[in-house]
């Protein structure tokens, strides 16, 4: 199954809230023919377009292919959160790869942060950044271990910008039942995505960067010039960059056998108007803790933008609006019967300890992927990294590829159903509730 053209109109945006209020880029044209550069990037998502600015910017010429349109993929459909730290907690890196590996990991994240908002402010893209996202659990212990987090992060690292709620505070930012506190980081940020997205092409044409859409890449040979083959042309160059995440397919396997793409699914219902006060009292973003995350915003014309629902293969579901709308009213029954105007899904990907997977997959080749739902800030990041790399500066890009990565049982060939059985459990788990 080709995930590229599995669930979309071939080189058309979804149809979602974002593509509907979208700061339109005009189609680039599609490869035709043989081309040489300096550096040839496969994927126009938050990791390409950055990996061609930084480069661009650095006097390289760059060529970026992308399949369909840039931000076409999870870049351009999440849903737009800038969060903190890893998508591992910091606790666990710290056992996984020792303080001192854990600390670079934690100043990286903020790097992170920090790059994204700094090229927003740049680039002067409009984008609608907003400061906080409050994280919120289920019961009383949840609300406990998410506070102990909070606490370390503060002690260990100095974070002093996240603040413990207890059930009373969670409720007067989030007014559902469902939640017993958690806390609220206003050092993270949540945006949209698409229209970021877009403004990091419109940055990375300016600087020179030459791009091609409806370009899929067929394959690679590699040597001490790599060609990249697609079905209408080639491109010949001194290194590769490969930023596919959910959408790699065969171009790589030792990258497939340790990145899972995964669906989820996103609903924006129709304006809320007074009743938005009911959903988030503030314009903040929220992330619940379970496996099969809800999160969700407020968007700036008063929609909810409500991620969640269950996916047990590849193939979006029929109705994406009530797959979306089941979890949405465990969280916010008051909106069994709310118009849905907009549903929309998308393919992430995952690793199986939830830390992207840097590889430098042959002597001029390297790849970044596997975000697992944190790769507005870290996506954006790995593109600069693999840049700084090209240029001889790889310390960062080396600090994140030493996080040991797992492959997946069985490989890309047994993925599918891993799938399924892997989301059957965790379902069964958060329903459960342990």
């Amino acid at each position: 199954m080709n995930l590229l053209y599995s669930n979309d109109r071939k080189s058309e945006y979804p149809l979602s809230w974002y593509a509907a209020t979208a700061k339109t880029l005009d189609r680039a044209p599609a490869l035709d023919g043989e081309i040489s550069a300096d550096v040839c990037i496969v994927g126009g998502g938050y990791t390409g377009l950055s990996a061609a600015l930084h480069l661009a910017e650095a006097g390289f010429d760059v060529v970026l292919l992308e399949a369909h349109r840039v931000g076409f993929g999870a870049s351009g459909r999440n849903g737009g959160q800038l969060g903190s730290a890893q998508r591992m907690d910091q606790e666990d890196l710290e056992r996984l790869v020792g303080d001192s590996d854990a600390a670079k990991l934690w100043d990286l994240a903020e790097g992170a942060k920090d790059l994204v908002k700094s090229l927003i402010s740049k680039h002067q893209i409009d984008c609608d950044l907003k400061p906080g996202i409050a994280t919120l659990g289920f019961s009383k212990s949840e609300q406990a271990g998410l506070q102990s987090h909070a606490a370390h992060l503060s002690a260990r690292y100095g974070y002093d910008q996240i603040k413990p709620l207890d059930a009373e505070e969670g409720r007067a930012l989030c007014p559902s039942p469902a939640y017993a506190g958690g806390y609220l980081d206003m050092g993270a940020a949540h945006l949209h995505p698409l229209n970021y997205a877009l403004g990091l092409a419109r940055a990375a044409l300016s600087a020179g960067v030459r791009l091609y859409e409806g370009t899929e890449v067929l394959g690679m040979d590699t040597g001490p010039r790599v060609t990249v083959r697609t079905q209408q042309g080639r491109v010949t160059a001194e290194h590769v960059i490969l930023a596919c995440n959910g959408y790699l397919g065969d171009l790589n396997r030792q990258v497939a056998s340790r990145v899972m793409p995964i669906n989820n699914f996103i609903a924006a219902t129709e304006p809320l108007g007074a009743e938005a006060t009911r959903v988030l009292t503030q314009d903040i973003a929220v992330a619940d803790t379970k496996f099969v995350v809800n999160y969700f915003r407020l968007s700036a014309d008063g929609r909810l933008l409500f991620g969640g629902g269950e996916s047990y293969g590849y193939r979006f579901p029929t109705d994406i609006a009530e797959t979306v709308r089941k979890p949405m009213v465990e969280i916010f029954p008051h909106l069994r019967d709310v118009g849905i105007d907009y549903a929309w899904g998308g393919t992430l990907a995952i690793t199986m300890r939830r830390m992207p997977y840097l590889a430098r997959v042959a002597p001029n080749v390297l790849s970044a992927s596997g975000y697992s739902g944190h790769g507005v800030g870290t996506a954006t990041h790995a593109g600069q990294l693999m840049a700084l790399a090209i240029q001889g500066q790889a310390e960062g890009f080396d600090t994140m590829a030493r996080v040991p990565a797992l492959p997946f049982p069985g490989g890309p060939a047994l993925r599918s159903p891993l799938l399924v059985l892997a989301m059957t459990w965790y379902a069964l788990r958060d329903r459960l509730g342990f």
